[in-house]
């Protein structure tokens, strides 16, 4: 179980309804991602034009970015359902071939996490894929014998926050690849009026705008801290959320101007202050700051790296000029070239 408590808190019951509601259901209510969502209107009015279920489709980039909520549009855009399942879940061919067998002519097969699916499994998914259909070992031994289940017609949706965990035959079965980006402040801020509007929130632009550039360019963040930024405003506020309210808000979150929350600032200072700014191996980074490494780079590092915090190099990570700068610290004159 990854450590992402911060940046991906539990969901209590009211946060978990309320994440299902502010889900849009279709592209056209989807904010950003503008390119792909082009793509996808394409995509889909083509398969649907021709009466067939749209290719396979690989959806990537870091958490909170829509990739689920797509999954779910795309399935009501093509008029079909859609089974969700993860990676882990599925730990045996018979958990695969019980999910495969109950979908209808069309059905969307969405697996979360797709990087983390077993390599046998993976060799059962391979002909599902291809031909629809399945190959069922069946007894052990001299009397062992293979039969084969069709299938039907169906879409997998695969989504992954790490495609390069995902093996070659694999990725090269989707027609379809898109990654999804990081958004834009204006669109995290439209993302943000639109949910101050379905919640009825009371916030005014300046509050959209103080609220939009701490989200990390994420919609998941931004509707949470969104949501803890409303609680903030009825208790300690009149209820209406100003750019005073949500920066006051925020500081008692520990969530700082640049969006950084305590476990960033934990990583950044550990290699500032035990470190010297770097290079240190993700091993003894892990290690410093108490987390796991495979959180910190699916997590973490990346929007770290985006925002010019941090850099990785090939005798480790190094920080950046920006970051010395963040937090008021001079450079050191030495390894300037590390910054190149």
């Amino acid at each position: 179980m990854k450590n992402d408590h911060i940046i991906n808190p539990p969901l209590t019951p009211e946060d978990e309804a309320a994440e299902i509601t502010l889900r849009p259901a279709t592209l056209d209510e989807f904010i950003g991602q503008t390119k792909l969502k082009e793509n996808l209107k394409v995509f889909i009015e083509a398969a649907c034009k021709r009466k067939e279920p749209l290719d396979h489709l690989l959806l990537f980039g870091p958490p909170g970015l829509g990739k689920t909520t797509l999954a779910h549009i795309i399935s009501k855009e093509m008029g079909t359902n859609i089974r969700s399942t993860s990676g882990p879940v599925l730990e045996r061919p018979g958990d695969l071939a019980g999910v495969l067998t109950n979908l209808e002519e069309g059905d969307v097969l969405f697996i979360d996490e797709i990087h983390r699916i077993s390599h046998t499994v993976e060799e059962y998914l391979y002909p599902a894929m291809e031909d629809f259909c399945i190959d069922i070992l069946i007894d052990k031994g001299p009397n062992a014998r293979s039969v084969k289940i069709n299938v039907p017609r169906f879409t997998l949706i695969g989504a992954t926050t790490r495609s390069g965990l995902l093996t070659a035959p694999l990725r090269s079965r989707f027609g379809i690849v898109e990654r999804l980006n990081y958004y834009e402040g204006e669109d995290i801020e439209k993302i943000i009026r639109r949910s101050s509007q379905i919640l009825k929130i009371e916030i005014d632009r300046r509050g959209e705008i103080e609220t939009a550039r701490r989200s990390r360019g994420t919609p998941r963040i931004a509707n949470r801290l969104l949501r803890r930024v409303r609680d903030y405003a009825q208790v300690r506020a009149d209820g209406h959320i100003t750019s005073e309210v949500a920066d006051r808000a925020l500081k008692m979150q520990e969530v700082d101007e640049e969006g950084l929350d305590p476990m960033d600032k934990r990583i950044l200072q550990f290699i500032l202050k035990e470190c010297d700014g770097g290079p240190v191996g993700i091993g003894s980074l892990a290690v410093g700051v108490g987390e796991d490494a495979e959180t910190i780079e699916e997590i973490y590092e990346p929007y770290l790296i985006q925002r010019g915090f941090l850099k990785r190099t090939s005798s480790g990570r190094v920080l950046t000029p920006r970051c010395y700068e963040h937090f008021k610290v001079k450079p050191p004159a030495r390894g300037a070239e590390l910054f190149q």
